[in-house]
């Protein structure tokens, strides 16, 4: 390794410890398939290896930029509090379709009758724009109103989702499992940010990272987010060039 290889690492190690990525959980709660990417213990508490989790993001990007083409979803899950925040930036940023409330038990597995609940809240939400609601009742005007806001917090993150997603993005499987196992049963590759309770092997790519920490995760997410445009940039450049 050469000197500026050494300083690169420095840096890149200094910014993990700065956003706490790098802290897990007690060991008690550690995962034994976990193990082999922990460096230390410090007051009972198990640090990821910073290599494991700088070659994970790295590993992660490249296989997000390789699995999505120009027209593919992936699906974006973030439903703890920590996660809400880079969860909705970085699919808003993509227009990937997302989910930060609660899991629909059958979002993937039963995608049919999701879109057609997702159709029936746009067009009931569309029919009280217009006023096409307006000849109903005060209090039924009132239960399609009340309708209209339970369905906007389940549905609104996955208006864009016309199809079935190409990628599943995870912050805490562990709290997401009904998520993960979705996508496991239909074949759909999925990318997570997991911490040391979590078992790496659930996953398709694992990101090595503290997955209950905001600052950690809005780390990881925005080197993601960089690492998978410059990606796509480069794939659509060399695409034009060939044409």
């Amino acid at each position: 390794m050469t000197t500026k290889e050494k300083e690169i690492t420095s840096e890149a190690v200094s910014e993990l410890v700065s956003a706490g990525v790098i802290a897990g959980h007690k060991r008690s709660k550690t995962h034994p398939k976990m193990k082999p990417f922990i460096a230390m213990n410090r007051n009972e508490i198990d640090f990821l290896d910073p290599d494991a989790t700088i070659a994970s993001v790295d590993e992660a990007i490249e296989f997000i930029a390789s699995k999505l083409g120009p027209d593919d979803l992936m699906l974006c899950v973030g439903t703890t509090v920590p996660a809400h925040e880079a969860i909705l930036s970085f699919a808003e940023h993509f227009k990937f379709p997302y989910v930060v409330t609660r899991w629909l038990g059958g979002t993937l597995t039963n995608f049919k009758v999701i879109t057609d609940r997702i159709r029936y809240y746009v067009d009931l939400k569309l029919k009280k724009e217009k006023g096409e609601l307006d000849k109903y009742t005060k209090k039924e005007q009132l239960k399609f109103a009340e309708k209209i806001i339970k369905l906007s917090v389940s549905f609104d993150g996955l208006l864009r989702m016309t199809k079935l997603p190409a990628l599943l993005f995870v912050i805490d499987p562990k709290a997401n499992d009904i998520a993960v196992k979705e996508a496991v049963l239909l074949g759909i590759p999925v990318v997570a940010i997991l911490d040391t309770n979590d078992n790496p092997k659930e996953v398709t790519r694992p990101i090595f990272a503290n997955d209950h920490s905001k600052q950690s995760i809005a780390w990881v997410m925005q080197k993601v987010q960089t690492g998978v445009e410059a990606a796509r940039n480069e794939a659509i450049r060399k695409a034009a060039v060939i044409k």
